[in-house]
């Protein structure tokens, strides 16, 4: 059998990221397209977050953005490491595992479930029903950081980790899901016995890793929160506390 053949009009079936090479997909969301044309995605998260992730560390990543930031965390956290990775999405589990492949990451583990306040089914999008888990069913040994990218999530999400949290403190990272959720998702952090600052990354990154002038999100941010336990030694000082 002959081997695949790409023309020069073909599309490349992989991109060269910052972190290393993901599958091509389709560009139909900004994740994919900051992948494609930047080489990277959402740079700024990771710019904040590398002063807290060391070598040995345990994270976990709810929404897997095709392994974009467990690429850049996998390194991070070094072969001693863990980085568990909960994608709910069929496809997009399956794209996320490719990438882990691909890249030879033995300290990423992947999940395609659910994380909410207890153990059942949930149904999502026109078709899609998973097996819903809580955080604390993982029985993860330690964790140092938990991040969280899906929307509309964080609340049920943290309701089902109470004990990882009362036993780990990890630093929490996520992605607020919009003026009318994003009250209620602060309090369930702060009801942790947490404090919360405000992170206003821009999706466009001017050092990007393809080098390109171009932005295509102009003036866009995300509207994150950083927040460490009330008892820790963290302090963000220069960010918003809420």
């Amino acid at each position: 059998m002959s081997s695949p053949h790409f023309t020069d009009d073909a599309p490349l079936p992989f991109w060269n990221t910052r972190y290393g090479i993901t599958a091509a997909v389709a560009t139909d969301n900004v994740v994919a397209r900051s992948l494609q044309l930047y080489g990277e995605w959402a740079e700024h998260e990771t710019n904040l977050l590398s002063g807290l992730i060391e070598e040995g560390h345990t994270v976990l990543e709810f929404g897997g953005d095709f392994a974009a930031h467990a690429l850049w965390m996998a390194h991070a956290v070094g072969p001693l490491g863990q980085v568990h990775v909960v994608e709910p999405r069929r496809i997009r589990f399956q794209q996320l595992c490719a990438n882990v492949a691909l890249n030879r990451l033995d300290n990423v583990f992947t999940h395609p479930v659910w994380l909410d306040r207890s153990a059942g089914l949930h149904s999502f999008g026109a078709r899609e029903t998973v097996r819903a888990i809580t955080i604390d069913s993982l029985q993860l040994e330690s964790v140092h950081l938990m991040k969280f990218n899906l929307a509309d999530t964080l609340v049920d999400a943290l309701a089902g980790a109470r004990e990882t949290l009362r036993e780990h403190r990890p630093l929490l990272y996520v992605r607020l899901s919009g003026m009318d959720q994003a009250a209620a998702e602060v309090a369930s952090i702060k009801a942790l016995g947490y404090r919360v600052w405000s992170h206003v990354p821009y999706l466009y990154n001017s050092e990007n890793h393809a080098g390109v002038d171009d932005n295509i999100f102009p003036g866009i941010v995300q509207q994150n929160a950083i927040a460490a336990p009330a008892d820790s030694h963290f302090e963000f000082g220069d960010r918003l506390e809420l």
